[in-house]
């Protein structure tokens, strides 16, 4: 398998992919994005991840939000999502990122070290699914409310 970063002409497949992956759940709206990553199989993408730029208080920071992560629902369970999630965190540690922020299940999240932190909240999301990850080596956790783009509204 191949995990390469989007390229023009892959809009279409991804689409199609995260409406398969989280059919009767709710799911983003293409947005800015910082980094997108694509799982290709003999010329097909079969999984899917993004990282998106968010704000800490409002101001703009060196975190991101991680999600959604999708994986062709005949596909799943064959450890895509996770090589998308190591790659995709491995990427932004070179790019000097502070940390990741995610609302996912913390059961899952954690194997790849994403833990509760009440030092960042978002709003109206209980803080136990509301999880994150230090980045940069020697790096702390900034304290404040994170922001989205628009576009994950």
């Amino acid at each position: 398998m191949n995990i390469r970063e989007e390229k023009a002409g892959d809009g279409e497949a991804i689409e199609t992919l995260t409406y398969q992956a989280f059919e009767n759940h709710p799911h983003h709206e293409p947005g800015a994005l910082t980094l997108s990553l694509v799982a290709e199989e003999d010329g097909a993408i079969v999984g899917q991840i993004t990282f998106s730029p968010v704000t800490i208080n409002g101001r703009d920071s060196d975190w991101f939000g991680l999600g959604p992560v999708s994986v062709k629902p005949e596909r799943q369970g064959e450890g895509i999502g996770s090589q998308l999630i190591r790659n995709g965190l491995e990427r932004l540690k070179k790019r000097g990122a502070g940390g990741v922020v995610l609302l996912g299940e913390p059961a899952y999240y954690g194997r790849f070290g994403f833990k509760a932190n009440p030092d960042l909240t978002l709003p109206g999301v209980p803080a136990e699914y509301f999880v994150i990850q230090v980045l940069r080596a020697g790096g702390t956790v900034p304290k404040g409310v994170i922001g989205y783009h628009r576009a994950f509204g």
